[in-house]
């Protein structure tokens, strides 16, 4: 095998909470219809590098189901997509410690596909790459290591990897997340090399999480007890091998936060999108659901996107996601809303239980109005319902029923709005 692909699930995704309260954070439902993790692996598939692990420890069921209702290749081509969650061996009994320690402890897995190299990605990253590219400019470089960077303004730098490169493309100088006051001038692109592409001022040059490792090099790098590769391991290769920068310069934002999730789904609805969704030279692959397409009944939809299998009647939706299977009652308005679907049609057995339980059903109810949030699968927003329509102060916190993050209201997975709720 030439190339074996490793997507770091992450951590517990606190800063996403309370979307990862029961799944893993690259099973976070996104753009209607698709997982966070969709993304790297369409990256890899679009690439043919068809052996993919991805590694994590934390509410991994999900996930796995997402997985292996998705991507099944046929017996010929040699590919999988497996899950390595965190196990207890002879040799280790503790969690994965950072993104370095979850690789060295599964190397038990990888060496028996004897690979080439190494492309480790994040499960939590918005971009289209051609990795095959990557890997050309990696091989014909002659480094050891390649790091995948991309210009980012001062702000951005505060969270991320920064590092100096040469005119060969070679990193000289590597500092993993400065914070917001350190002085890092010294670390700014030359003017002539600089590609401001947002005019956000993007005057640094910030890892993307994504590398490529000749083999050899990753076990070198892993021989000892260093956890994580931004912190500690590539700032210690710099100094040994010779590693190397890729510059990217297409789209790509790190979804890290509820702020940023939000806005990176809103984004989708624009006219022009930065991600772009419809490009089927590289297509972005989820589960085949085989639903109907979605029903719009005397509605009015501006600047949105219905995913498959919604019925949405009598109701004015505006710069929001739609996502399967939601159900949107009569009279009802969304502005600004990322609704995340639903996992399946209630029956009307289930329907007639929840009106003797005077329980809402699945979706948006009569008359509801709801302005800037979050909700996530399976929630049930009662008839009347106003959610971030009212001049309520919006302070972070757990308010039982929605959380409220980053100044967003979320309404969590299977969450019940009685009628006439106002938030």
């Amino acid at each position: 095998m030439e190339v074996l692909s490793i997507v770091l699930g992450g951590g517990k995704g606190t800063r996403l909470f309370p979307l990862t309260q029961s799944r893993a954070k690259p099973a976070v439902p996104f753009g209607g219809r698709f997982r966070l993790v969709d993304i790297p692996i369409s990256n890899c598939i679009n690439a043919d590098f068809r052996q993919i692990y991805i590694l994590t420890q934390f509410n991994s069921a999900s996930l796995h189901l997402h997985l292996s209702q998705t991507y099944v290749f046929d017996s010929f081509t040699r590919g999988f997509v497996e899950i390595l969650a965190a196990e207890q061996t002879f040799e280790h009994s503790g969690w994965y410690e950072g993104t370095a320690d979850a690789v060295r402890k599964n190397f038990i897995h990888f060496r028996t596909q004897n690979p080439k190299y190494y492309i480790i990605l994040s499960g939590d990253q918005l971009y289209r790459m051609d990795l095959k590219e990557l890997l050309s400019k990696h091989r014909d470089s002659g480094a050891a290591i390649t790091i995948a960077t991309t210009a980012v303004s001062r702000e951005d730098a505060s969270q991320l990897g920064i590092l100096k490169a040469n005119k060969n493309n070679e990193i000289t100088e590597f500092m993993e997340k400065p914070g917001p006051v350190k002085d890092i001038s010294d670390f700014k692109i030359p003017a002539e090399l600089r590609q401001d592409k947002n005019g956000k001022g993007d005057e640094y040059l910030g890892s993307m999480g994504i590398y490529v490792f000749n083999a050899e090099a990753m076990e070198s790098c892993l021989a000892n007890e260093l956890t994580d590769f931004g912190k500690e391991i590539i700032p210690a290769a710099i100094n040994k091998l010779k590693v190397n920068a890729y510059l990217f310069d297409g789209y790509w934002e790190d979804i890290g936060t509820i702020r940023s999730f939000y806005e990176a789904n809103l984004d989708l609805t624009t006219l022009r999108p930065k991600f772009d969704f419809y490009d089927e030279d590289a297509p972005i692959y989820t589960h085949m659901r085989n639903l109907p397409p979605s029903k719009m009944n005397f509605s009015n939809m501006n600047q949105s996107i219905a995913a498959e299998g919604c019925i949405i009647t009598n109701a004015s939706i505006t710069n929001s996601i739609v996502g399967v299977r939601t159900i949107i009652e009569s009279g009802s308005s969304l502005n600004g809303v990322v609704c995340m679907g639903a996992d399946y049609y209630e029956s009307e057995i289930q329907k007639q239980q929840n009106a003797e339980a005077r329980v809402p059903n699945i979706g948006i109810g009569r008359g509801a109005i709801v302005k800037g949030a979050i909700i996530d699968k399976n929630a049930c927003i009662g008839e009347g319902c106003r959610i971030g329509v009212d001049a309520i102060p919006r302070v972070d916190g757990n308010y039982g029923h929605y959380y409220i993050v980053d100044g967003i209201i979320v309404i969590p997975k299977n969450a019940v709005l009685y009628p006439g709720a106002v938030i």
